[in-house]
Formats: structure tokens, C-alpha cells, sequence
């Protein structure tokens, strides 16, 4: 098949259209009202930023079947998860 017949495609396909909206909700999300203070800015981005991985890995494992994938997407629901708790938990120990 010829390249463009691919992206058409790709396009098409609800895993394709399950990560765009996965990433689209993550970039926006990301775009946080900064304070100033590093630390606190870095919490913030990276929240929604493990978030979209959830996401993406959640998609992975609806439409996904190779094995090597599905095991990653399973560590990756777990490790960002507990990282988005610990950040929530600095954040609200810091009263943000």
C-alpha cells in the first residue's frame, strides 16, 4: 500500500483517534498558571503530563496485543500513578 493510503488509514482507527484525544487533553491540561517557584511548577505540568501516559497506555492495552506492550503499558498505569499521588500529596503538604 502506498504511504498516503497508510495515513488514511492510521487515521481512521480508534486507536489512532484514542491517542489524539489522550495527547490533545494532556497538552492542555499541562498548560498550568505558573507560579514562579520551580518546584511547584514542575509538580503541576508533570501531573497532567503522567496523566496522558495513563491514558495512552490505557489505549494500548484496549487496542494493542503484542505482549512486550501490553506488560509496559501495565508498568506504566502503575509507577504513574503512584507518582501523580505522591505529587499531589507534596503539593497539597505545601498548601498548593
Amino acid at each position: 500500500m502506498e504511504g498516503h493510503d497508510m495515513s488514511a488509514m492510521a487515521a481512521e482507527s480508534p486507536s489512532t483517534a484514542a491517542y489524539q484525544q489522550a495527547m490533545d487533553r494532556m497538552h492542555k491540561d499541562m498548560m498550568v498558571d505558573y507560579t514562579g517557584n520551580a518546584d511547584v511548577d514542575f509538580m503541576r505540568g508533570m501531573i497532567p503530563h503522567h496523566q496522558g501516559a495513563i491514558d495512552m497506555a490505557k489505549v494500548a492495552l484496549e487496542y494493542g496485543s503484542d505482549p512486550e506492550v501490553r506488560k509496559l503499558a501495565e508498568e506504566v498505569i502503575a509507577a504513574q500513578e503512584a507518582e501523580i499521588t505522591m505529587m499531589q500529596d507534596w503539593l497539597k503538604a505545601r498548601g498548593e
